[in-house]
């Protein structure tokens, strides 16, 4: 028996079960509380501080060990063994029975309830002189008749003064005792924790590590351990795991070692069986040999869950966890298991030759490399390529199939499976071009796309005699990576080595990459007269793909260059194939590049909402893939569509996801000082703005975020025009580019910019918003229709113009109203009055009074969903939620759900 100190512990995410640990210590009667939850999830920890927090009170400690399961009574005769003295004051019947169940001889059934009176009599005499604490941690690793006697006392406690703490992997452990169940922590309290254990990271590594960790502390608490300094500040890859040689891994082999043998090997095919088919796993356990009767000692170890559905796992770490400290071999034998019992044909046949001892290991090899091509699942095209090279005895075929298996499994949205596969890989200078393309892709997606610009250069030079199609593959991602980073001088030379890989006559596939890199290389440099026809020839080709040559990777390139010559149409149409493209073909790697393209479109259409639901989708795609670069260029994006309807709190929200870890210059550093500077435009602060857009891009020198000033370039100029200013070089080039293209909506844009720098009251002012009515298609982009209308009303007012003014303002004011912009309706609205016009505030309904993100929550409540799965489904943490869904209720007026789901019915 100890006492307790007053040593703090930091938990993260655990204040309601710390509240209710302090509850009870802070009752004068006793009671039980079970902690529950899977291997990680804290409830030693939680243990630890009520020790910590039992102020006065005596605490006797015991866990439940695995190597004592089998002798009875061994967990009950560890936590009372230092106070068994105290039996004197027990009734001498119960004081035997006590003695003889600790001594090793058992206890009848029959006595059973009696012992249990024994076990609470003598935790009573302890208590006598002060309260008493147990706690058990682990109560179901031990024997089972210790965990029996202990749950009856749990929930006989009320009039004594004794808390007793337990802790259980499953809540069925013990009934009738208040049971708490650790969720994961969100991403709010991981970002705590981090931050607790080491400097604070950059905010893309925190988002990463939390996600690795799937909300487990203990994953946190061993990635955080094990992360070199490169890594913590986002300067190297990180791990696709937690550490096998960390606690959490540790734990996990612990209770896999306990199995019998053919459970461990049904467990790891469970682990390793994503799909919805449980038939799968059956076909997979018959060939193996087993049943799927062997998981029962699993199940009731709380490592799975068995039903009509198939296996479940309780923690969504518990697959990477088990196939992580699975033996390499075993775990290799399972994965071709699953996937000879998913395939047909060939390669069926070649899987389960793999699984079995007398293949011979080049026949093997041929065999899974001739029939890798079925593989429609790129995932598992890369266990297939993996196996055939180490079965491969020619070192520099075996080296180009694990190439080919890096590449798929990059290609399935794998880096740490595909960079695990190049690392140490030793190859020739055309082996070695193809392992330097698929690395530079992840550079540029993942975590370093300056770095990926070397890399793919590189690449293209070492492959090009071979294969020219690679070659132009790796300049045009080179390229993307120049424009990523902000140096968009560089893509002379891509354009340059693409051109000189031409040949006449090409298949369209290969026209397409030269001809997108030339028109891109000359639209940069401002030669619209050769960049249109380049890149409206690549639209065509685009449209026009068929057959192998249909890839997402080309009709990635045609919606940017249909971005680039302002057919947002055909841009729209073209990425949402590549997206639908990538998710048939498993091809996940693309798909965040392919949502990106699709959301600008949708901006550019004027789909203001839509664009905003695809980059939401673009942030969950990236995250999911690990590619962190693109999940900040989707935030970025989101934040702009926040600012530009001027809702604050979500634009700030989604700059501070972005935090830190954007490269200054970069596509999402450039996006959130854009968002900001519409910010400062919506505020007034005029000269901040312009001060903020104009530093996007160094115009004329290549450097910066050309293209993204360019779509920045109307606020700049209205905030300039605010400020007496005159952004002649970005209009210039806005202007320029606006007029080679065949766009009415850019044509307009440049319309309205012209008369907002126009001097003020002369006819050029009156003549260009004019125009610019006219262009602005009456079928899209009515947002921007509605800007133009009250730019031109305020001009008219203050030229006092009231009757010409309130004919603009009074429709700017009805589309804002009906987009919902509820702030640019309240503007065109106090136009309307300062020209005389009396008009009462605009009507507001859910879509005006709350913010676009407050809105998609509350529809989300009101279509049942809990803030939990909102959480998940908006890529936000559970608090951002609460925080967001109060102030819904606020602004509505409402105080449950239920109103709120009736209010929005």
């Amino acid at each position: 028996m100890v006492s307790a100190s007053t040593v703090h512990i930091a938990l993260w995410g655990r204040d309601d079960e710390c509240d209710a640990i302090r509850r009870l210590l802070d009752r004068d009667d006793g009671g039980a509380l079970l902690f529950h939850g899977p291997p990680g999830s804290g409830r030693s920890s939680l243990l630890a501080y009520a020790r910590r927090s039992a102020g006065e009170r005596a605490v006797l400690t015991g866990t439940g060990l695995a190597d004592e399961a089998t002798l009875p009574y061994a967990g009950l005769h560890r936590l009372l063994d230092p106070v068994l003295d105290a039996d004197a004051a027990l009734p001498a019947r119960q004081r035997r029975l006590l003695r003889r169940a600790l001594g090793g001889d058992g206890c009848p059934a029959e006595q059973r309830l009696a012992l249990a009176a024994a076990v609470r009599s003598l935790l009573a005499a302890v208590a006598a002189d002060r309260p008493l604490l147990c706690t058990v941690d682990d109560l179901d690793t031990g024997d089972p008749q210790s965990a029996w006697t202990l749950a009856v006392v749990a929930r006989r406690l009320r009039r004594l003064p004794v808390a007793l703490l337990l802790t259980a992997t499953a809540p069925a452990t013990v009934d009738g005792v208040p049971a708490h169940r650790l969720r994961p922590l969100d991403a709010g309290e991981c970002r705590a924790m981090l931050a607790g254990l080491r400097d604070r990271p950059p905010a893309p590594v925190a988002a990463a590590l939390a996600a690795l960790s799937r909300g487990s502390p203990a994953a946190l608490a061993d990635l955080a351990g094990a992360l070199t300094p490169a890594q913590w500040r986002g300067e190297a890859p990180l791990p696709g795991t937690p550490p096998v040689d960390g606690a959490l891994a540790a734990s996990y082999r612990a209770r896999l070692d306990r199995l019998p043998v053919p459970t461990r090997r049904m467990v790891l095919l469970a682990a390793l069986d994503p799909g919805d088919d449980p038939g799968t796993l059956v076909r997979a356990a018959w060939a193996a040999g087993l049943t799927v009767e062997a998981l029962a000692p699993a199940e009731a170890a709380g490592l799975l869950r068995t039903g009509p559905g198939g296996v479940t796992f309780p923690h969504p770490l518990a697959r990477t966890m088990i196939t992580a400290v699975a033996p390499l071999a075993d775990l290799r034998a399972a994965q071709l298991l699953l996937a000879g019992t998913l395939a047909e044909g060939p390669l069926g046949r070649a899987l389960r030759h793999a699984t079995a001892a007398d293949c011979p290991s080049d026949v093997l090899a041929a065999e899974l490399a001739s029939a890798v091509d079925e593989v429609p699942d790129r995932a598992a095209a890369a266990i297939v390529l993996r196996r055939a090279a180490e079965l491969n005895p020619d070192p520099g075929r075996a080296a180009e199939l694990t190439i080919a298996a890096a590449r798929c499994a990059w290609t399935a949205g794998d880096p740490d499976h595909a960079r695990g596969l190049l690392r140490g890989l030793t190859a020739g200078p055309g082996a070695g071009g193809r392992a330097d393309l698929v690395r530079g892709d992840m550079q540029l997606r993942c975590d370093a796309p300056a770095a990926a610009v070397a890399t793919l250069l590189a690449a293209a030079d070492a492959v090009a005699p071979a294969d020219r199609r690679a070659a132009l593959l790796a300049l045009v991602r080179a390229g993307e990576a120049i424009c990523v980073t902000g140096d968009q001088y560089r893509y002379a030379e891509v354009a340059r080595r693409a051109e000189a890989l031409r040949r006449p006559g090409d298949p369209p596939g290969l026209d397409l990459l030269a001809t997108f890199a030339s028109g891109v290389g000359a639209t940069l440099r401002g030669d619209h007269a050769r960049g249109g026809p380049a890149l409206r020839r690549v639209v065509v080709l685009g449209g026009r793909l068929t057959g192998p040559a249909l890839t997402p990777g080309a009709l990635v390139c045609a919606a940017a260059a249909a971005l680039l010559v302002a057919v947002d149409a055909p841009a729209h149409r073209l990425a949402g194939r590549a997206v639908e493209l990538a998710r048939s073909r498993g091809e996940l790697s693309l798909l965040p590049r392919a949502l990106e393209l699709r959301a600008v479109a949708e901006y550019w259409l004027g789909r203001h909402e839509a664009a905003a639901q695809t980059a939401r989708e673009g942030v969950r795609a990236a995250r999911a893939t690990g590619q962190h670069v693109c999940a900040q260029v989707h935030l970025g994006i989101l934040a702009v569509l926040a600012a530009v309807r001027a809702d604050r709190d979500a634009a700030l929200a989604r700059i501070a996801e972005i935090g830190d870890g954007a490269a200054p210059g970069s596509r999402p550093d450039a996006y959130a000082r854009w968002a900001l500077g519409v910010l400062d435009l919506i505020d007034g602060r005029y000269a901040d703005a312009a001060a903020r857009l104009s530093a996007l891009a160094r115009t004329g020198t290549g450097r910066g975020q050309v293209l993204v000033q360019v779509m920045a370039t109307p606020y700049l100029v209205e905030a300039a025009a605010h400020d007496g200013g005159r952004p002649a070089a970005a209009l210039a080039v806005f202007d320029h580019w606006a007029s080679s293209t065949a766009s009415p909506s850019r044509r307009a844009l440049a319309a309205r910019c012209r008369a907002l720098l126009a001097p003020r009251g002369g006819p050029e002012a009156e003549r260009e918003f004019h125009a610019a009515l006219r262009l602005h298609p009456a079928d899209t982009d009515p947002f921007e229709r509605a800007r133009t209308e009250l730019l031109f009303g305020r001009e008219l007012r203050r030229r006092r113009r009231p009757r010409d003014a309130r004919a603009h303002l009074h429709r700017a004011r009805e589309a804002f109203t009906l987009l919902g912009a509820t702030v640019w309706a309240d503007r065109a609205g106090e136009e309307l009055r300062a020209a005389g016009e009396s008009v009462g505030p605009v009507r507001r309904g859910p879509e005006q009074l709350l913010t676009g993100q407050q809105l998609h929550i509350a529809r989300l409540v009101a279509e049942g969903a809990t803030n939990r799965e909102i959480a998940t489904r908006m890529c936000l943490s559970t608090r951002t939620v609460d925080h967001h869904l109060r102030n819904v209720f606020h602004r509505l007026g409402v105080r449950s759900r239920t109103e709120l789901a009736r209010l929005l019915a």
